[in-house]
């Protein structure tokens, strides 16, 4: 068939060309406009439920059907030849498709138009929502930083407690370590005064050189004063000890004190930012970084730990404080008895001494009187040995001169007897005489030795006094408590 008003040798009434149109896929149905949620597409998208012509499709199955019949029917019978204007044809729409199409971008503008309407009070109430979240969640933030200053505030106060509470303890313990030493140096000079006592009382002479009860006390005193001294430094060593236990805690508290005063610093300034601060910024990804490495569990746990560690070492430091106390007193009470036993013994050896010296001294005044006697005698003695010499020389002479009568004359007569019998007697009377006279000069060396004994004696016994009241003139006064750093 061929269009009238047309030429032949017009361009598209030509020999119609071989059309290769390939196989189109299928038209999917026209959309249909429903009441549930349509999907929102951008404009100038192509989704697959778009438009397409009825015709179109219905011409390019037939063209296809003819393609694949081309060889066969080629063979049978020339190719029609049709004007080209007719190929147009192909390319026109129906009404049909016309009113359609038109009716389906009414419904899509509807469809699009209702679902940016809800998209934007979709919108609207998500925002609201999400700045009262927002709101609410940097109001709980706020809060939670509030409570953490509040605990953090706590633990301040209750750490700066336990810090004033051990420092007050550190210096009372320092103050008794200082008196332990203080003691233990005052010690000395009793230490000196007893030993100064014992090197004194070396100088006794004689059996006055005695271990008596007053050495043995002062032995034991300056043992009891070395015990003494050697129980103060320990402890004093001990406290020191404690000391460094106590710094070490101190320490410890201070550390966390300072600690929480930083946190506490940056909380207060996390807590005072606002939306319109000038130093708030964006730190993409902080969320993501955890660095904390605890929990308010075991945050709280640390400090009470080192507040019980400081509490312990508190009560360390008291039990201390309590024992070296009992120390001062038990220590200066046995002192105190030690240094009365031994002025007692003292005090008993030179009574002793004293009267032994009194007792000595009487008898060298009697020996000194015996002595004298004793010196009479002899010459008592003497002068009758000396007053018999004229008798004997008489009654001697007597006999010589009657030993010259002549002859018969000399007779064995009464007065011959009695001559010679004076004469035996006065010699007896001498040799008795002189016997005595011996005997008293004896005695008298004897009183001397024993004069001289009782004058050595009584010199030692005085030496020995003078010893022990120099010694009781050193130990005049005990060191007291408040000399010896032990008053409270």
């Amino acid at each position: 068939m061929e269009f009238l008003g047309t030429t032949q040798t017009a361009s598209y009434c030509g020999p119609k060309k071989a059309c290769r149109i390939s196989t189109l896929p299928p038209v999917a149905s026209a959309p249909v406009s429903q009441g549930c949620y349509q999907p929102y597409y951008l404009p100038g998208y192509r989704y697959l439920n778009s438009w397409s012509p009825s015709l179109f499709c219905k011409v390019s199955n037939t063209q296809t059907c003819l393609d694949e019949g081309a060889t066969c029917r080629s063979a049978l019978r020339p190719p029609t030849t049709l004007p080209a204007v007719r190929s147009a044809l192909f390319c026109r729409y129906r009404p049909h498709d016309w009113d359609q199409s038109n009716q389906l971008q009414i419904h899509t503008a509807e469809a699009s138009r209702l679902w940016a309407n809800q998209l934007m009070g979709d919108s609207m109430r998500l925002m609201q929502n999400k700045d009262q979240l927002t709101r609410q969640m940097q109001e709980g933030t706020g809060r939670n930083l509030g409570q953490r200053l509040s605990d953090i505030g706590f633990w301040k106060s209750e750490l700066s407690y336990e810090l004033e509470k051990l420092l007050n303890e550190n210096h009372s313990l320092d103050e008794v370590k200082r008196r332990l030493e203080c003691a233990a140096e005052e010690l000395n000079c009793p230490l000196q005064v007893a030993l100064e006592c014992l090197y004194q009382r070396e100088k006794r002479t004689g059996i006055d050189l005695v271990h008596d009860n007053v050495e043995k006390n002062l032995i034991r005193e300056v043992d009891l004063l070395k015990c003494c001294q050697q129980q103060l430094r320990k402890l004093a060593q001990r406290i020191d000890i404690q000391m460094r236990d106590n710094r070490d805690a101190q320490h410890v508290l201070e550390r966390d004190l300072e600690d929480k005063n930083s946190a506490e610093f940056i909380d207060e300034k996390c807590l005072n930012l606002r939306n319109t601060s000038d130093c708030i910024s964006f730190f993409h990804g902080v969320e993501k970084i955890d660095c904390t490495i605890s929990v308010p569990e075991t945050w709280a746990k640390f400090s009470n730990d080192n507040i019980r560690h400081s509490q312990n070492m508190q009560a360390n430091s008291v039990q201390l404080r309590e024992e070296a106390q009992n120390l001062f007193d038990v220590l200066l009470d046995q002192m105190w008895k030690q240094f009365t036993n031994t002025n007692l013994a003292f005090n008993a050896r030179i009574a002793e001494v004293t009267d032994v010296k009194n007792k000595m001294q009487m008898q060298l005044a009697k020996t000194l009187q015996e002595i004298f006697q004793t010196e009479n005698t002899i010459m008592l003695l003497e002068r009758s040995i000396m007053a018999k010499e004229s008798p004997l020389k008489v009654a001697q002479t007597r006999l010589e001169c009657r030993t010259r009568r002549p002859c018969v004359e000399l007779c064995r007569d009464m007065p011959q007897f009695k001559l010679m019998s004076e004469v035996c007697t006065i010699n007896d009377t001498v040799q008795t005489l002189k016997l005595r006279l011996r005997e008293t000069q004896d005695t008298q060396q004897l009183l001397v030795m024993t004069k001289c004994r009782l004058e050595h004696e009584l010199a030692m016994k005085a030496n020995t006094l003078c010893i022990d009241k120099k010694c009781m003139g050193m130990r005049k006064t005990f060191p007291s408590a408040p000399c010896l750093g032990i008053c409270p």
